[in-house]
């Protein structure tokens, strides 16, 4: 249902030894350490050589006492952004970094070919709106998708309605959220300027096509949710003379509604807690504007409370009635039935049940379940056309099933394929309703789905410089450590001989109940076409097996998720679909975190490291933005026990002298303010500084970027080529060599 979902953000986030002396490369390296001088070799030819040279980065004498155990943070300066010497330090990384991509000979072929087959139509879940479609198109290389309207009959022309290409000079400012008003006269959308979770809020009048005045700011881990002539949103206060937006700790989070046509200092405050600075207050209205839902987070577990005002009786203007009370489990409304609120929980079942409860009687004994916990893993409910459309996962991949409203089963939806299904949204009224499906070799469709004959309909198909039928999937198991059976999917170019000699690109994340689903990458084409192999595990502390799953990877258990990795390369090293010296290693945020941990733990599992807006510095990330959030993920530093566990997997603060790491190309965004950048800079530092082997240790930095939402294409298609150009030079490959 629209405007009501939890948005929470998933940030979704050994002992050193010689790497193996069959690697393809020949090296010098200086007394110092800091200096290198590289060569890559395919088939016994060189490729080109040359020098990297790292700059200096001082330290200061910073320590800290946790709990009697001294830490040292030599590279505490690069935690503020704005400093002069951060500044400079950034540009003089950046310089050494893109000299050292710019002289791999074929790094501008692959920029080419990704250009080409980046450029076709992409199209996003169309949304109904009255008599009106609304739905995003990117042309193939416009740097932001544009928002188009068009009379939802059969053979009307779409019109531009918001151009996010014209929101800034650079493409960098993008379209971040799309919030409709139940008259559908009106749309709230919000834009993000440079990658930031700071987002602005702006409305625009449907029926004239204008703007209005209305300008909200300072808004983040918010929607826009419509009652009578406003919204709901969720805010912080502006920042004080002095503080970062961008890395400060954002702390009292409040819940206020707007009226139309007013300035924000005069919008109504809704939710407080001024004995709580920490956590999340947000709140969605009902379809039928009946019910106002309140969620709460605690910033210390992992769930949310709900509570409820019914926003028909006078009585409770100003208070709700607690539903859920306990922060220990995940809590969503997906609508209403009259006075009864439906409610998905994974309390008393780790893979989610959907039940009904009455706010006039909230006590458990009166909930009435509509949808059992299953063997699948409900991942969502829509409402819709008065039915219930359930989304599951079964072994990571989509089954879809649809409902009435009382539970009872009515069909399966039938899909192309083993893949991903997203979407079957609308209002309470709809006949159709529209979805996305995807899978690794098969891109993006968009669905038609008529409710009443259960037929799927193709809406809008890409046409793709691939031929999927060149590629096949697999789904393999693997013992991890302890034995427990991990899933990975496997995709390599029909035809592919499993000679253990294949260049391997092995992707993953594993935290924050974040299921790692098939999906479509034009980026990824590029590997595959070339030979290239891409597997994708589903480690513990994701949602693919619901929440004991993720539990498994949560503190105090997070070196399960780094061992379901570990057993991932081996595995395909015994299998014969490759070797270290041909395996590249990627994950960002808390997947940049998991490669940083592999990094210092097995520093021999793979030849290539891609760690990408990692959350890297285990000890202090809660001391930024909303940092504090990933607390019940990982655990701090505050508290004992967890220390110790932080302290033994921290990136940072394992990373040895005199080891030999992997080739390392470290990625993060000035404008990251969901993982700040502080914690790439001192990894990269330290690497740097302690690293003992001939392997590049690079940092690559992008300027007006964010965490990864709305980056634009120009930028995305510049990062992938330098990724697949550092990975290829590094395994002594070049993938348009004879």
């Amino acid at each position: 249902m629209r405007n009501l979902s939890l948005a929470l953000l998933a940030l979704t986030a050994l002992t050193a030894s010689c790497r193996s002396a069959a690697s393809e490369a020949e090296h010098e390296t200086s007394a110092a350490g800091n200096r290198s001088t590289f060569s890559a070799r395919r088939n016994g030819a060189d490729l080109p050589r040359f020098t990297v040279q790292y700059p200096q980065a001082h330290k200061v004498d910073v320590v800290d006492d946790y709990f009697g155990t001294p830490v040292a943070d030599p590279y505490r300066w690069l935690e503020d952004p704005d400093s002069p010497e951060t500044k400079a330090w950034v540009e003089a990384e950046n310089k050494v970094t893109f000299g050292y991509l710019e002289k791999i000979p074929f790094r501008n072929q692959i920029r080419d070919r990704l250009t080409k087959i980046w450029n076709y139509e992409r199209y996003s879940v169309p949304q109904q709106e009255g008599n009106q479609l609304y739905f995003s198109k990117n042309d193939g290389l416009q740097n932001q998708a544009v928002l188009y309207v068009q009379p939802n009959t059969d053979g009307a022309q779409p019109e531009v309605l918001l151009d996010p290409n014209k929101f800034s000079a650079d493409g960098t400012t993008a379209l971040a959220g799309t919030y409709f008003s139940n008259d559908h006269r009106y749309l709230a959308y919000a834009t993000s300027g440079g990658g930031s979770d700071w987002h602005q809020l702006k409305v625009l009048d449907l029926k004239t096509r204008q703007p209005l005045k209305d300008e909200l700011n300072w808004v983040k881990v918010s929607g826009a949710s419509w009652y009578k002539d406003g919204f709901f949103y969720s805010r912080y206060d502006a920042p004080k003379k002095g503080e970062h937006s961008l890395a400060g700790k954002n702390e009292f989070h409040k819940v206020y509604y707007h009226k139309l046509g007013t300035a924000q200092s005069a919008d109504k405050l809704v939710y407080e807690d001024k004995k709580m600075p920490l956590g999340f207050r947000m709140a969605g209205a009902t379809e039928d504007e009946r019910f106002l839902v309140l969620y709460l987070t605690d910033g210390k577990n992992d769930g949310n409370r709900l509570s409820v005002r019914d926003l028909t009786d006078p009585k409770q203007e100003h208070s709700f009635t607690p539903l859920i009370t306990s922060y220990e489990h995940n809590n969503s409304v997906v609508g209403n039935v009259g006075g009864q609120l439906l409610v998905m929980t994974n309390y008393k079942a780790p893979r989610y049940r959907l039940v009904a409860i009455d706010p006039k009687k909230p006590q458990e004994k009166n909930w009435k379940t509509i949808l059992p916990e299953s063997e699948n893993t409900l991942e969502g409910v829509s409402q819709v056309g008065g039915k219930l459309i359930a989304n599951y996962l079964k072994d990571a991949s989509s089954l879809v099933k649809v409902y009435d409203e009382k539970g009872k089963f009515l069909h399966d939806v039938e899909l192309p394929a083993i893949g991903t299904a997203a979407g079957f949204g609308g209002r309470h009224d709809a006949k159709t309703v529209y979805y996305a499906f995807t899978s690794f070799t098969y891109p993006t469709t968009i669905y038609k789905y008529d409710l009443t004959s259960n037929i799927s309909t193709v809406f809008r198909a890409p046409k793709v410089d691939v031929n999927p039928d060149d590629y096949a999937t697999t789904q393999v198991f693997f013992a991890s450590k302890d034995g427990t059976k991990i899933p990975m999917f496997i995709v390599r170019k029909k035809g592919v001989k499993l000679t253990g000699q294949n260049p391997t690109y092995l992707y993953a994340y594993g935290g924050f109940n974040v299921s790692l689903t098939p999906g479509f990458s034009v980026a990824r084409m590029l590997w595959l076409e070339n030979g290239g192999i891409l597997a994708i595990p589903n480690l513990r502390g994701g949602g693919e097996y619901g929440e004991e799953w993720h539990k498994a990877g949560m503190t105090p258990h997070k070196q399960n998720v780094f061992d379901d990795f570990i057993a991932a390369a081996e595995y395909l090293t015994v299998q014969e679909y490759t070797n270290p010296n041909r395996l590249a290693i990627a994950g960002g945020s808390n997947g940049g975190l998991l490669v940083g941990a592999i990094m210092t733990q097995r520093p021999d599992l793979a030849h290539v490291a891609f760690p990408a807006v990692g959350v890297m510095d285990m000890l202090r990330y809660q001391k930024f933005t909303i940092g504090w959030n990933w607390a019940p993920e990982y655990g701090t530093s505050d508290n004992y026990n967890q220390f110790q566990n932080l302290y033994r997997f921290s990136p940072l603060h394992n990373l040895k002298a005199g080891t030999i790491y992997p080739a390392t190309m470290i990625t993060t965004a000035d404008h990251d303010d969901r993982v700040v950048p502080a914690h790439s800079f001192k990894f990269a530092a330290t690497l740097q500084e302690k690293n003992a082997g001939p392997y590049p240790q690079l940092i690559r930095v992008d300027v007006n970027a964010g965490h990864g939402a709305g980056k634009s294409t120009a930028l995305q298609i510049q990062e992938w080529a330098d990724v697949w150009a550092f990975a290829y030079y590094n395994m002594g490959l070049n993938p348009y060599g004879k």
